[in-house]
């Protein structure tokens, strides 16, 4: 070879080893933002319980409220300032322990808010094992599911189970959910279904009128499209991304829980969740430098204060790894933009009581989970 040639192989080979270095370097430095981020012996908000957050507010923003609900407000103008250290007292979302504390009754799966029920009573009493193989054809309509309950032989309505014997029935369809509410078509599917399990547990219905049925389930149709309400909270990274190897299993150990589906989630100590986070990852699922918090605030109670909890944890994240609070255009939100935010939280959960549902509840878990 000439000499040219053993020059340009050298200079080849030395490019190589540059570019094989510099990545090198990158996942070095990534990995190492991520550990020093979670090596800090000292305890803040991410380090304690896993259902306790500080409530000190922050530079931070709060965005994607769904359907735009009642109360809830448009974009609110951000500025960004300085953040101040996170040492107010922080929020137990679990509740108070009690010396005795007698279980909660199980909400009956029949509301007269949401369901269209039809009464059933019987011509004689009959057992929970054959009202469930009977009604076992019917338990869906649609989209939409429907439930029976029956009266016990202490009075009480319960649901129909085997082993129980019943004095008279109630049927049920939830007659709306996110995607359509119920149809004249459908109406006449459970008119029909009914009728034919009335004669095979002796029983008489008492059928609601269909157009009555037909203007109640706009109404829960509607009311679904109001109230389905979501805030994000993204943290976005200033440098480096982070790792994915090293984020995950932090993010456990800081109290969120990784449920089989993959979803982080914050529980909120009974059994709920207060918020999610996604980890963005990047198309080769390595690193990532965005995380979104999410709140469903329909599914959340008011009491949980769940948007403090929120918000508190993302302002603890974006201070561990170097990162800022944006909303969904990368824009930071200041803490007045944080507090008028919580203001209309506070609204939209007075509007959606007023309307009937209490956010968290049972129904409210029919309704939008």
């Amino acid at each position: 070879m000439s000499e040219l040639q053993f020059s340009l192989i050298a200079i080849g080979g030395a490019v190589i080893v540059g570019v094989l270095f510099y990545d090198k370097w990158r996942e070095w430095r990534a990995r190492k933002s991520v550990d020093s981020a979670f090596s800090n012996p000292h305890e803040d908000v991410l380090m304690g319980e896993p259902a306790q957050v500080g409530t000190s507010t922050d530079q931070g923003e709060a965005t994607d409220l769904t359907d735009e609900p009642p109360a809830i407000g448009g974009p609110i103008e951000a500025h960004t300032e300085d953040e101040p250290p996170l040492d107010a007292p922080s929020v137990d979302s679990r509740p108070a322990p009690s010396a005795r504390h007698e279980p909660a009754r199980k909400p009956l799966p029949l509301d007269e808010f949401i369901d269209c029920i039809i009464p059933m009573p019987l011509l004689g009493p009959v057992r929970g094992e054959k009202v469930v193989a009977a009604f076992q054809p019917l338990h869906l309509i649609g989209n939409k599911p429907v439930h029976v309950i029956g009266q016990s032989e202490t009075g009480e309505w319960e649901p129909v189970s085997f082993g129980g014997i019943y004095s008279s029935l109630k049927a049920g369809m939830q007659m709306a959910t996110r995607r359509s509410f119920i149809t004249e078509l459908e109406f006449s599917e459970l008119v029909a279904g009914i009728n034919q399990l009335s004669e095979d547990l002796g029983a008489e219905p008492e059928l609601p009128d269909m157009p009555d049925v037909m203007a109640r389930a706009r109404k829960v149709h509607q009311f679904i499209s109001e109230f389905d309400a979501k805030l994000s909270i993204n943290v976005e990274a200033r440098g480096a991304a982070w790792m994915m190897s090293t984020l995950r299993p932090a993010l456990q150990r800081m109290g969120m829980d990784q449920r089989p589906d993959g979803l982080l989630v914050m529980p909120d100590g009974e059994g709920g969740l207060l918020f999610s986070l996604a980890t963005n990852p990047s198309a080769s699922g390595e690193i990532s430098k965005l995380l979104t918090l999410l709140l469903p605030v329909s599914l959340v109670a008011p009491d949980r204060d769940a948007f403090t909890a929120m918000s508190a944890f993302a302002k603890s994240l974006s201070q561990r790894l170097t990162g800022g609070i944006v909303d969904d255009e990368g824009q930071p939100l200041s803490d007045a933009a944080l507090a008028a935010i919580g203001d209309e939280v506070r609204s939209f959960y007075a509007a959606m009581e007023a309307a009937g549902v209490t956010a968290g509840s049972h129904l409210a878990h029919r309704l939008f989970a």
